[in-house]
């Protein structure tokens, strides 16, 4: 059975051989993120741990985004949003908004929690069910409406 890590490691070489610079290079950058997690922590990562560094990469390609743009640097902007897509293709299909708080509505429930002050515990919950489905962003908003008092 193929994972993720394999499939990595497979697309690096296809960009070898096609002498596709600015994939290799971002193909690369992940395979080195995902040694170092594997090295520091003494560990043999698995399709969800390689997800979660996809989704924290990505996350930072899109900070980076938002700052380039607002300091006039198109060139980085671009460049960025190359390896944006690069990453995101190795990130499973996204849950759309409605399926991010119909879920967290349900985790909610079945937790019974209720208020701002229960957030820690429902955050806690809704990561362990949709880490690498959902972007965190959307989630966390997605769960802080759900506990808005009403």
């Amino acid at each position: 059975m193929s994972t993720l890590k394999d499939k990595i490691n497979d697309d690096m070489k296809t960009a070898m051989r096609a002498k596709d610079s600015a994939r290799l290079l971002t193909i690369r950058g992940l395979l080195a993120a995902l040694k170092q997690k594997e090295v520091d922590e003494r560990v043999e990562l698995d399709d969800v741990a390689v997800i979660a560094i996809v989704d924290k990469l990505v996350k930072q390609r899109k900070d980076s985004i938002a700052q380039f743009t607002t300091g006039g640097r198109q060139d980085l902007v671009d460049k960025e949003t190359a390896e944006l897509a690069v990453l995101e293709a190795y990130l499973p299909q996204r849950m759309s908004a409605e399926e991010v708080a119909a879920a967290v509505g349900k985790i909610v429930a079945d937790l019974g929690a209720s208020g701002p002050g229960d957030m820690g515990k429902v955050m806690g919950a809704v990561k362990a069910q949709l880490a690498g489905k959902a972007d965190m962003g959307q989630v966390s908003a997605a769960v802080k409406a759900a506990l808005a008092p009403r």
